[in-house]
């Protein structure tokens, strides 16, 4: 894949949009912006322009774009994006292609994350694994033979919907599972927890065990060769990995687990890196 051009890539995310240019797999230059506090149509769709508008030069021949939505990834028309409500069905890619005059690809965050592992990150070591970015929500990529996943709305891994207990996996494996539960925040339980607080240590054995259940179920449907766990939970990964481990000493099939690979992941950037490669993605 050559991406010796000029490319752009960008990620909108909850409160803030941010964008990077790239070429050979380096960042020239990032932008970002919060949004709108009334997160409006419009008012969105300026601060993107303005963040954009902040990296783009002459030669630049595409633009990538990674949303916390589905979107249908032929036309790059973005659906119920969560957090802006007024964005409810978006012709993302046709809009920016008649401002910017160039390539545009639109795609869920989650896969441009899992895209951007397998170019840049611990993912170029694997053909077939699941990018996982857990944060304030859960979400995921699937790379099949080294390529994402060319499903129909980009939502393939939205495994936080899955529903889990009482609700969804995502209540219970993202820092909804702190707030929700314990009035508290993981950043908080993960800095009491190496002080040997007790309480704040068992709170961290409850979250492990619902993540090794998320595991579990991931495991079962796609049989990838490794998880890659991106997002703020990377950082506190190896205060749940046992216990998230330990759960799937359950598993029907033994082999399976004893070859996959699970571990956390922090390459730098690597969702600005991910949206950007979309258009190298496409051309393939």
């Amino acid at each position: 894949m050559q991406q010796n051009e000029l490319v752009i890539g960008v990620d909108l995310g909850a409160s803030n949009v941010r964008a990077a240019l790239v070429k050979n797999g380096e960042i020239l230059r990032i932008a970002k912006s919060p949004l709108p506090k009334d997160k409006s149509y419009s008012g969105v769709l300026n601060t993107l322009f303005s963040v954009i508008d902040q990296v783009h030069q002459a030669g630049v021949i595409g633009i990538g774009v990674g949303v916390p939505s589905v979107v249908n990834r032929k036309d790059g028309i973005v659906y119920n994006v969560q957090n802006i409500p007024e964005w409810v069905e978006v012709p993302l890619k046709q809009i920016l292609q008649e401002r910017y005059n160039c390539v545009v690809q639109v795609n869920n965050d989650a896969n441009c994350f899992a895209l951007g592992e397998c170019l840049f990150g611990q993912g170029r070591q694997f053909k077939n694994f699941v990018g996982l970015a857990i944060g304030t929500g859960v979400g995921g990529g699937i790379i099949n033979n080294g390529k994402l996943l060319r499903d129909v709305n980009c939502g393939s891994g939205e495994f936080g919907e899955i529903p889990y207990l009482d609700g969804r996996f995502e209540d219970y494996c993202s820092s909804l599972f702190f707030t929700n539960h314990y009035q508290t925040d993981g950043a908080t339980v993960f800095e009491r927890s190496l002080a040997g607080n007790e309480e704040a240590l068992r709170i961290s054995h409850e979250f492990g065990k619902h993540l090794g259940k998320l595991f579990y179920t991931i495991i079962l449907a796609l049989d990838p060769e490794a998880i890659l766990v991106g997002g703020s939970i990377a950082k506190a990964f190896d205060l749940y990995r046992d216990t998230a481990l330990a759960e799937l000493t359950k598993f029907p099939y033994p082999k399976s687990i004893e070859k996959i690979i699970i571990q956390p992941t922090n390459t730098l950037e690597v969702q600005l890196l991910g949206s950007a490669a979309l258009y190298f993605d496409a051309l393939d």
